[in-house]
């Protein structure tokens, strides 16, 4: 009976642990949705830009290896350039989001007839 209550305890206690560790890391699980919206549709970008320049290699006859190892180059530095790309929107986007809010606050309102657009001019009269 007592090696029963000892391994039921001992189980309860293990369970409580491995909740509080994996509670801990709660945080990342929508940290994991951004990175699956983001990095499924990079992959299949890479897959399409990437499957062509493999199987053009693999046509002019080239090694396995060699195909294998050009291929992932080829892959890895279009990851470098959409990854590059990212991070300079990451920079970009506030930057003209701040100076679109800046003339949008700061532009002049003396004048708001200069708003609305040019009317035809009336006819000469006849």
């Amino acid at each position: 009976m007592w090696a029963l209550l000892k391994s039921l305890l001992a189980k309860w206690a293990l369970f409580q642990v491995l909740l509080r560790a994996l509670g801990s890391l709660a945080w990342l699980i929508p940290v994991a949705f951004i990175l699956k919206a983001i990095g499924i549709p990079a992959l299949l970008l890479l897959l399409f830009l990437g499957a062509p320049i493999l199987i053009v290699l693999a046509i002019f006859g080239l090694p396995l290896i060699l195909v294998l190892v050009a291929g992932g180059v080829l892959i890895a530095a279009i990851f470098a350039i959409l990854a590059i790309g990212v991070a300079a929107l990451k920079v970009a986007v506030p930057i003209v989001l701040l100076i679109w809010l800046a003339n949008w606050l700061f532009r002049s309102r003396e004048n708001p007839a200069d708003d609305l657009p040019p009317t035809a001019p009336d006819a000469p009269p006849a």
